[in-house]
């Protein structure tokens, strides 16, 4: 499509402002999508093209005559073909984006606070005994129903109550399932042998595809990842790109039943917010 800038620059209106905005918000969405996938290399490149050709318009709008008209129509499919490249690179995270915006979260995440704690410790044993024994494992704690059925497609479907010695069998290595990772909601093991999104971050290199599997799932969704190191034995957990390394199980303990809103302090609040609602229904205080 062919813009006379000449005009628009000279005949600023309403319009023009409406332009403006749009191309603001498109900016801003175009940076904080690239800043969330820590690539802003990517848009700089994408920005420079986009800034080019509209220079290269600019210009030859206000000098007149056919002139620029082969540098024109190169960089036009340069930036066409560099937004295009973009969307195949990043098509799982706009896959993912769309999944976000057209469904709700629904999921009923089973266990009560009891069962929760015991599934907290079935955890806590397995990844003790596979850390002492050098199993590699990947457990993801899913505790607002944020992962989407494509991932747990990947995978095999269990629906089986959590114990320490499922998860054991599970990732044992001659297990058909080791490989991939598990997918934990509440008490449940939702599913098994799940591939999982790797991170595009540079990483320590002591960290291998376990470690960039569950930096890439916290990147995208409101779950915590456990994982144990095949080589170290070290245990690791990740939430919202963030890892922590060689927890002890306290500090594992700690992680979990925050993910699971069971810790002291979660309790404490839940407790609070159920006074007020009950006082706003009944008009009074309530001790």
């Amino acid at each position: 499509m062919d813009y006379n800038f000449k005009d628009f620059f000279t005949n600023l209106n309403l319009y023009a402002l409406i332009d403006f905005v749009i191309l603001a918000i498109v900016l801003v969405v175009m940076v904080l999508f690239f800043v969330y996938k820590h690539n802003v290399k990517v848009l700089i490149l994408l920005l420079a093209g986009v800034v080019l050709e509209l220079a290269v318009q600019i210009l030859a709008d206000f000098v007149g005559g056919a002139v620029l008209q082969l540098a024109q129509y190169i960089l036009h499919y340069v930036v066409i073909f560099g937004l295009v490249t973009a969307c195949v690179v990043y098509q799982s995270d706009f896959k993912n984006i769309f999944q976000k915006v057209s469904s709700s979260k629904n999921v009923d995440i089973p266990g009560s606070d009891d069962e929760l704690r015991d599934a907290t410790a079935e955890i806590l044993t397995a990844c003790q005994d596979m850390a002492k024994q050098d199993v590699g494992a990947i457990i993801i704690i899913d505790s607002v129903g944020d992962i989407h059925d494509n991932i747990l497609d990947t995978g095999t479907r269990l629906g089986a109550t959590l114990s320490a010695a499922l998860l054991e069998s599970i990732f044992n290595t001659k297990a058909p399932l080791h490989d991939g990772a598990v997918i934990v909601r509440g008490n449940k093991i939702v599913a098994a042998g799940c591939f999982l999104t790797l991170t595009q971050r540079n990483v320590n290199k002591e960290m291998g595809t376990r470690h960039r599997a569950a930096i890439g799932i916290t990147e995208e969704t409101d779950v915590l990842s456990i994982v144990v190191s095949e080589e170290t034995g070290i245990i690791s957990v990740v939430k919202h790109g963030e890892i922590k390394r060689y927890m002890t199980m306290d500090k594992l303990k700690d992680e979990i039943e925050d993910a699971y809103n069971i810790s002291p302090t979660a309790i404490a609040n839940r407790t609070s917010q159920k006074k007020k609602r009950k006082k706003r229904r009944t008009g009074r205080f309530v001790d």
